[in-house]
């Protein structure tokens, strides 16, 4: 593309040197109208500085919204209906506020006439593929600009001077190399290079801020109950919050427990490797409450059938296809699953430790006279199971008779 190719572009904006210099970039280079938005998605920064230098930077329209609620309610919570952990272990805490704020963007292009979007997303990462696929599978026509994949900065000492020449101001720590790149809000913190790249190395302790060290945590144990309806917990403690209100309820009880804590070396969706340090201290202690309100509500071939689902679910939401039509059919069929799934789970949180120590519904599939070895209360005939096993046996009897007969 080239200049006077893009009229209007909507950027996704931090107010970090990296799309401060991006914001400086596309005037620069498209000579194009700037609008700016940033997204409150809950990570624990003053957003108004971001709108004083978009200003100071000539922008006119300017757009902060508080999605908090939304992200929580309408991502957070049907991912966490299906249990989704990339790679077994990966609650998803970046890769889920992608297709938010893309399509938010979207929506700003279209109120203010933009003919195109833009993102800070470098051409190493998943996040690129994530924003573009949500901004093309809501508006298929839309002009995408990626600069990382563009411009011909080949160092941070080039895009420092940039800044410079171009009056945008630096924090000191930014003078030089950063130490780790942090990605964070309401659900995780997500922090990887330079001093974490090394996957034998310990991670300093410096790097974690949402969890205190597990070491650290009171040795008494903090019990909860968190109450689901239909899947989503909707209270802690018998008190009914928000969605936003109850993460952050739970991220609260977790930094003070030491949970939430990962080390991992994931495979990204472009081919490589990456480690990274993520705490999701409220999200850790929300999936192990949610499979116990499933364990008694939900039918074993259903759970089973969940289960083996999630991995597929799980690798949409890291790759990007939150839009997708499979991940649709996929989110129908748990949250039908989830139609019964309410009731109540206590835990106990213990340094670094969530322990479920009982779980009640009115929906429960829990049958004491069945599992009880008191008699008198038997409603199970044990001889019913012998017919049972044999014939489950019988063709590992067929195949077991041909195994002698070939060994003699």
């Amino acid at each position: 593309m080239s200049a006077g190719s893009v009229k209007k572009v909507v950027l996704a904006y931090s107010g970090g040197l990296d799309t401060s210099i991006i914001l400086k970039w596309l005037q620069v280079t498209y000579g194009c109208e700037v609008v700016t938005f940033t997204a409150d998605l809950g990570q624990g920064e003053e957003l108004e500085p971001a709108r004083k230098k978009a200003e100071m930077l000539g922008i006119k329209e300017i757009f902060i919204d508080d999605l908090r609620e939304e992200f929580v309610r309408d991502f957070v919570f049907p991912m966490f209906r299906a249990n989704a952990q990339y790679e077994g272990l990966y609650l998803l805490g970046t890769s889920i506020a992608r297709p938010l704020i893309a399509k938010r963007q979207i929506e700003i292009a279209r109120a203010v006439g933009a003919d195109a979007v833009c993102h800070g997303a470098t051409g190493k990462g998943n996040d690129q593929v994530r924003f573009e696929l949500t901004y093309y599978a809501l508006q298929p026509d839309i002009t995408v600009i990626a600069p990382w994949r563009e411009w011909d900065f080949k160092s941070r000492e080039a895009l420092i001077d940039f800044a410079e020449k171009n009056q945008i101001p630096i924090a000191k720590d930014k003078r030089g190399e950063a130490p780790f790149s942090v990605d964070a809000n309401l659900l995780h913190s997500s922090s990887e290079g330079k001093v974490l790249e090394d996957p034998w190395i310990t991670p300093p302790e410096y790097v974690h801020m949402r969890t205190i060290s597990p070491e650290d945590a009171p040795d008494k144990a903090t019990e909860i109950e968190i109450e689901f309806e239909k899947g989503d917990p909707v209270a802690i403690d018998g008190e009914r919050l928000s969605p936003a209100a109850l993460l952050t309820r739970l991220n609260e009880l977790g930094k003070a427990n030491g949970i939430g804590r990962l080390d991992l070396v994931e495979n990204r969706y472009v081919g490589m490797k990456s480690r990274g340090v993520y705490e999701t201290p409220g999200g850790t202690i929300l999936l192990q409450a949610h499979r116990g309100i499933e364990s008694i509500t939900l039918d074993r071939g259903a759970g089973h059938l969940k289960d083996e689902l999630m991995p597929r679910y799980a690798e949409l939401v890291y790759y990007g296809f939150w839009y997708s039509p499979e991940r649709e059919m996929l989110q129908a069929l748990i949250d039908k699953s989830q139609e019964m799934v309410s009731g109540t789970v206590r835990v106990k949180l213990y340094k670094g430790n969530v322990i479920v120590t009982g779980r009640k519904s009115p929906y429960s599939l829990y049958d004491q006279d069945l599992v009880t070895f008191e008699e008198g209360k038997v409603a199970y005939d044990h001889r019913d199971a012998a017919g049972f096993i044999k014939l489950n046996a019988l063709r590992l009897r067929t195949l077991g008779k041909r195994r002698m007969k070939f060994e003699q």
